[in-house]
């Protein structure tokens, strides 16, 4: 079993997206492309933002810090430290209002993987 601090690495990931130029920085902390479970630590800083995309698979984004808005079309969700988004399946985007830490965790290719 390993254990990782999510308040250590959080720190650590923020302190690096303020000092990178393009004000973000994310961690893998569970699973990769050989999983079908991804958790990732993405720290933004004030202002900045994830441009829309698609959403690879069923996902969540807990907040840890800071303060973020989830936006898919004209329906928005703001989250502060300790809730839980549901990432809709539509295009989103995700902007930091605040200088913020998020744990999105995405469970790939369940959808195709029940398609075989």
């Amino acid at each position: 079993m390993n254990k990782v601090s999510l308040e250590a690495l959080a720190s650590q990931q923020l302190e690096l997206a303020r000092t990178a130029s393009s004000g973000r920085s994310a961690h893998t902390v569970y699973g990769g492309h050989e999983h079908a479970l991804r958790q990732t630590l993405i720290a933004l800083d004030a202002g900045q933002r994830l441009g829309e995309h698609e959403s690879p698979g069923e996902a969540t984004v807990h907040v840890l810090r800071g303060r973020v808005r989830l936006s898919a079309g004209d329906d928005s969700w703001d989250g502060s430290a300790g809730d839980l988004l549901i990432v809709p399946e539509a295009r989103h985007d995700l902007e930091a209002v605040e200088a913020s830490v998020v744990l999105l965790t995405v469970a790939l290719g369940r959808s195709s993987q029940h398609d075989r």
